[in-house]
């Protein structure tokens, strides 16, 4: 039986129901599960030394475009909102192939990983014609290598600009390709157990990329396979718009009409929900993934995390892709939420500590996870360590529940830990070299942006 111990941890920050913090404590994993927190001496076959370390849950990403790193910070679309941001970049976007996506999960996923994420969602709807063989094998491939949690999706686009849509006709498909490739990606993929490191979610991008007739399928078959829904929703006014014009409703009732509500579902972004229409998530379990430097990035608009929490609707946070951030860090998203809230909501904004509980049980919750998203006995070993002994943290272990919101740290952690093993050990991975991914990456960049 493999075991894991972190040892003599200044604090341990579990995230549970009772906000428990264990001080100068221990944490020992036995085949990747949590079986000891306390102050008793532990036994077993590897230590971490935990002296000055804050350990935290490991942070679980429930929104990203991992693929988008790839056309990070192109200057044409700096100043563009989402509609014309999307249009300008299919035309790159179309040129994807199981080799950017395999390289730019490589990147991405490692650098959530290097950043104390241990579990990330991937939204991933571009399957271009004659190009889309083999991408959600290349993503788990990634996230093998590093040893990562992957819950990856079968997203998906039938309307294209000649319908009405903004994806070109080189990236969408018919319905009833996406439908039987849908199931074969469950089939092949989606691992329901507990501690399960593979998962799969239904998909379509978005209101103005989808047809009603892929919606209310993707919904039945769904649940047909018992995996969840996921899509974008409510993130800008010309969305509002477009559905109002093209359907005679807001975008949430629409949705509502097709099958998609309830606890197997969560939306991204959520910035203009109405106040009926945020009690009708909190009734109905329907989850929103809060990706706030995205938001701010493309003009979006404030996601009313504040009301959110207060009603009780299921909250987790996102990075969003890597061409609307435009990085994969999660640390940096949780100071950039609390920062940004307390500027638009005061008082009513949420604290350091909520935003951590929101990227780590929030985000678990809406991933219909029970067995990560927080630190207790019978729950995986996912964790990171930040160890406070340096100049940059310098006192600011005085609230250790809030120091990632109200201080925060943008670098790399000092380990992170995925199902009791360790993937980062002193800020860099374990399972890759990252000087030579890092250089063939770059390669790829070029070739890519050039095709």
């Amino acid at each position: 039986m493999a075991s894991l111990l972190i040892e003599n941890a200044a604090h341990i920050v579990t995230c549970d129901g009772e906000d428990h913090v264990y001080e100068n404590a221990n944490l020992l994993m036995q085949d990747g599960e949590i079986v000891y927190i306390g102050t008793e001496k532990q036994q077993a076959d590897e230590r971490i030394d935990g002296a000055g370390c804050i350990v935290y849950p490991g942070l679980i990403n429930t929104h990203h475009h991992l693929y988008q790193i790839f056309s990070r910070n192109l200057p044409q679309v700096q100043n563009m909102e989402l509609f014309d941001w999307l249009r300008t970049l299919y035309e790159i976007w179309k040129n994807l192939g199981r080799d950017v996506v395999y390289s730019s999960s490589l990147t991405g996923l490692g650098e959530l990983m290097k950043t104390g994420c241990t579990t990330c969602f991937d939204h991933h709807y571009v399957f271009p014609q004659n190009r889309s063989e083999g991408i959600l094998d290349a993503q788990f491939a990634a996230a093998r290598e590093l040893g990562i949690r992957m819950f990856a999706s079968r997203g998906s686009m039938d309307l294209s600009k000649k319908d009405g849509g903004l994806p070109p006709d080189s990236v969408v498909q018919t319905v009833d390709q996406i439908l039987k490739d849908s199931q074969a990606a469950v089939e092949k993929f989606h691992d329901p157990s507990r501690f399960s490191m593979q998962q799969v979610a239904l998909a379509p991008c978005s209101p103005f990329s989808v047809s009603e007739d892929l919606l209310r399928e993707s919904a039945k078959l769904a649940r047909a396979l018992g995996v969840r829904l996921h899509t974008h929703l409510c993130e800008t006014k010309d969305e509002e718009r477009f559905v109002a014009e093209r359907c005679g409703m807001r975008p949430l009732a629409y949705m509502e009409s097709l099958g998609w509500i309830g606890p197997d579902v969560w939306f991204a972004h959520g910035i203009h929900f109405n106040d009926d229409e945020l009690r009708h998530l909190a009734e109905t379990g329907t989850g929103v993934a809060h990706c706030p430097i995205s938001n701010m990035k493309l003009s979006s608009g404030v996601c009313r995390i504040p009301e959110m929490l207060e009603l009780g609707v299921p909250v987790g946070l996102a990075v969003d892709g890597s061409a609307s951030n435009d990085g994969s860090n999660l640390l940096e998203e949780m100071r950039m939420c609390y920062l940004l809230h307390r500027l638009h909501a005061s008082n009513r904004a949420p604290t350091g500590y909520d935003v951590l509980k929101m990227a780590t049980a929030g985000s678990a919750r809406i991933l219909g996870r029970d067995d990560i998203g927080s630190l207790e006995v019978g729950k995986a070993g996912d964790l990171f360590l930040l160890d406070t002994r340096r100049l940059e943290l310098v006192g600011a272990d005085l609230d250790p529940k809030s120091m990632l919101g109200t201080v925060g740290w943008k670098g790399a952690v000092d380990y992170t830990v995925v199902n009791g093993r360790v993937t980062v050990r002193n800020g860099h991975l374990v399972g890759t070299d990252e000087e030579k991914a890092s250089r063939e990456a770059n390669a790829l960049v070029r070739d890519y942006l050039n095709r």
